[in-house]
């Protein structure tokens, strides 16, 4: 059976079975995610045991839980809080580094995202994320569910745009100082899990628009793993916005960032020119 005939028998299992879903459907998927540590060159001076303590101090942003309650078009999906290993404490500083809760409309092409930046509350409305998937009839099992596999790309740009960091603001002033085609923008690879068995086209994070519920990512240092799945739960699930927050889009929210950035590094310069 050639490829384009399997792909189009998968479409049509899953419209097949998405009509036949009730208003009333829900779900929970309980996500784990887990990223390798990246020192650069700055790692490389460093012993193993060296290393091994700043993965441990950073275990809370390196390996994270999170959980996707979803119906037929929408879905909410939030972090498990916990507190750290060490100091007992939660992480209120990794705020910075981390995406607040996600609220996902695939019908009406709609992103909702809490976010907290420096003490302040935002509430993020935009379009969601477009991924350019190219299905094969790779598959596999996860958990009891028959998976396939999917490749997609993203401009690098639009990954973890929410997020605080440094190489962000220089990878931005690198574009800005040069002349760059639309075609010259750095793309990144996805490698995306789905089932059609679960006919909705949600995903964990910024991943969606498959024809079943994915249950597995992985792209740059990131995969994240459904490790339970919960189909119509005996307690009613409430998919409801974030609502809280100055309102912005993407773009507005990432100037933002970059803008503070910039002060925060134009203030640490100074501190050091008038210590010197």
């Amino acid at each position: 059976m050639s490829t384009l005939i399997k792909f189009s028998a998968i479409c049509l299992v899953f419209l097949y079975a998405i009509s036949g879903v009730s208003q009333d459907f829900q779900g929970k998927a309980y996500y784990y995610s887990k990223s390798t540590l990246e020192l650069g060159t700055w790692g490389a001076r460093m012993n193993k045991q060296q290393k091994d303590q700043i993965a441990a101090r950073l275990k809370n942003r390196l390996e994270k839980t999170y959980v996707l309650s979803f119906n037929k078009t929408e879905s909410i999906y939030k972090e498990e809080e916990v507190l750290d290993a060490i100091s007992g404490a939660t992480d209120s500083w990794g705020k910075n580094f981390t995406a607040g809760h996600q609220y996902k409309d695939v019908k009406e092409n709609r992103l909702v995202q809490s976010q907290e930046f420096y003490g302040k509350k935002f509430l993020i409305d935009d379009k969601l994320q477009q991924i350019e998937w190219t299905m094969t009839t790779e598959q596999k099992k996860i958990g009891n569910y028959t998976c396939y596999k999917s490749v997609g790309v993203i401009p690098t740009t639009a990954l973890k745009w929410w997020s605080f960091s440094w190489s962000k603001l220089r990878e931005a002033e690198k574009e800005t100082s040069e002349t760059t085609n639309s075609e010259d923008y750095n793309l990144t690879q996805i490698v995306a899990w789905y089932t059609p068995q679960i006919p909705v086209s949600h995903g964990p994070s910024e991943y969606w628009g498959l024809p079943g519920l994915i249950l597995e990512v992985s792209v740059d240092n990131t995969t994240i793993l459904c490790s339970k799945l919960i189909i119509n739960p005996k307690e009613k699930v409430e998919i409801i916005a974030p609502s809280k927050g100055k309102q912005v889009n993407k773009d507005e929210y990432c100037d933002m960032v970059l803008k503070k950035m910039k002060e925060f590094r134009a203030n640490r310069m100074g501190r050091r020119r008038y210590s010197g």
